[in-house]
């Protein structure tokens, strides 16, 4: 019978023990080193019981209100004492009735940073959220929330032009890290996301190649204003199964819908092209002509993933 000591869980064991989500126990180890697991034959990240006592430990403290970078300075009997004394005290404390969903809570904190230009603490609030959440939950339950917020107060005259450039600064800083912390495997479908010529609004974009990211695809990000020929010559050299575009503004524009021609015609004829955007509606008949299909949403980006996947892994 192995020691307390012995590596010879796996990160789903772990997930489930301690209720952290993988995406969050490979952020933690990342960013903050919380834990040095050990690795199988496969390259299987391999936990022990203390592993998961620990872990056990950052989550109730973290949930009281901790920061986990801070967390992780601190011994086990430090941390032990601390999570009592939270505990205590919370115990001590009677919830409100009608307390606010934890994602309102982030949004305001989140908004209220924004409005005063406090770019840090906008920063640690999504931070925060992206650790605490799971992935796709971090990804539309806050991130999208929130752009959305922002859009609407701009349009109403809410915000100034520095409001709104420092939540795009900051926002654009963490979705890069949050598609630095995820590892595809060698053999998971790959896709390449960017937008064309002309259109200079790169969230839709980002979030897409986050959204595949979380879902177990290789990702080639190219970023904003990419020439339909040069999107077409990345997919080729990186032998994609797909292209992702975000299309925002114009709406029905020729030029742009002559990209898109333009893009589907330099494809090989088996990589799937994925166009979604707040504008791609405008769209859909030059998106019905070249065979793309149209992604209205996150939800629906992740189940046109699930089926190309499935096309990709029947074809290899």
């Amino acid at each position: 019978m192995p020691g307390a000591a012995a590596k010879r869980h796996p990160i789903q064991v772990v997930s489930r023990r301690t209720g952290l989500s993988a995406d969050v126990l490979r952020a933690w180890e990342k960013r903050y080193g919380i834990l040095e697991p050990a690795r199988s034959d496969g390259g299987r990240r391999l936990y022990s019981d203390d592993d998961i006592e620990y872990l056990r430990l950052l989550k109730r403290a973290t949930a009281a209100g901790r920061n986990v970078g801070q967390l992780a300075a601190l011994s086990r009997r430090e941390l032990t004492a601390l999570v009592r004394e939270d505990e205590a005290a919370a115990s001590a404390v009677p919830t409100p009735p009608g307390a606010a969903p934890v994602r309102t809570a982030v949004l305001e904190r989140a908004l209220g940073a924004m409005r005063q230009l406090d770019a840090s603490t906008l920063e640690a609030t999504l931070r925060r959220a992206m650790i605490e959440s799971e992935a796709i939950q971090f990804l539309e339950g806050v991130v999208v929330p929130l752009l959305e917020q922002v859009g609407e107060l701009w349009e109403k005259g809410e915000l100034r032009p520095a409001h709104e450039h420092l939540a795009s600064a900051v926002v654009r800083g963490v979705l890069g890290e949050f598609l630095g912390t995820f590892s595809a495997a060698a053999d998971a479908p790959h896709v390449l996301v960017a937008t064309p010529t002309g259109q200079r609004h790169e969230f839709g974009a980002m979030l897409a190649a986050a959204t595949a990211a979380a879902v177990g695809w290789r990702v080639t990000y190219l970023g904003a204003e990419l020439p339909a020929d040069e999107i077409a010559a990345a997919a080729k050299q990186a032998g994609v199964a797909a292209v992702g575009l975000s299309l925002v503004h114009p709406r029905g524009d020729a030029e742009v819908g002559e990209q898109l021609r333009h893009l589907r015609r330099a494809l090989a004829a088996d990589v799937v092209l994925l166009v979604g955007g707040s504008a791609a509606g405008s769209y859909q008949k030059t998106l019905r002509d070249v065979g793309a299909t149209h992604v209205p949403d996150l939800p629906h980006l992740r189940t046109t993933l699930a089926s190309v996947g499935r096309g990709t892994a029947r074809r290899s």
